[in-house]
């Protein structure tokens, strides 16, 4: 990966701080953690994306801001992981879920025929809310640690490498 790839890529921070709806959150926003890339950060960042990556409203980039702040995360990566979910990748994310709720909950699943309407959401999402809640809330927390525990795992492996590229670099000086 290039070095200026963040740069390039990532909102710039003073940006952030200066948005009209992020300036509720005053000097929070002045804390490094939101900010810089390390192990914690980036893993609990991602995490936390997603987390509410498997919430079914459309508010997952506040909640991934909100829960950064809390949770001294960076908010870029938290907020960027959320993208995952899209019009491409949502209805069969859901879907899981949906199965995972059934499964848990032990009961069949329904035929299910999506409208969006205010007729369907009304009356065919209130048929299978409980299972879909309890699905989106599990999977959210296993894919949460899943993402946890590998952004850590390779970070650690990326390091590991580092090192062992340098000791050969300098033990091939050396020589």
């Amino acid at each position: 990966m290039p070095k200026n790839f963040f740069k390039k890529y990532m909102p710039d921070q003073h940006k952030i701080r200066e948005h009209r709806l992020l300036k509720a959150f005053g000097t929070r926003l002045h804390d490094p953690n939101l900010w810089h890339f390390n192990r914690r950060s980036v893993a609990g960042g991602f995490s936390l994306g997603l987390f509410n990556a498997f919430v079914p409203f459309p508010a997952q980039m506040f909640l991934s801001t909100i829960g950064a702040v809390f949770f001294r995360v960076n908010m870029p990566i938290a907020v960027g992981t959320v993208w995952i979910t899209n019009p491409v990748t949502i209805p069969p994310m859901f879907y899981f879920t949906y199965m995972v709720g059934t499964w848990i909950l032990g009961t069949p699943a329904q035929e299910i025929e999506f409208e969006l309407s205010y007729e369907w959401l009304s009356s065919g999402l209130m048929a299978i809310w409980e299972p879909f809640l309890l699905g989106c809330f599990v999977t959210g927390i296993v894919a949460a640690l899943v993402g946890y525990i590998t952004v850590r795992g390779l970070w650690r492996l990326q390091v590991v490498n580092h090192i062992k590229r340098r000791r050969k670099h300098r033990q091939a000086k050396e020589s």
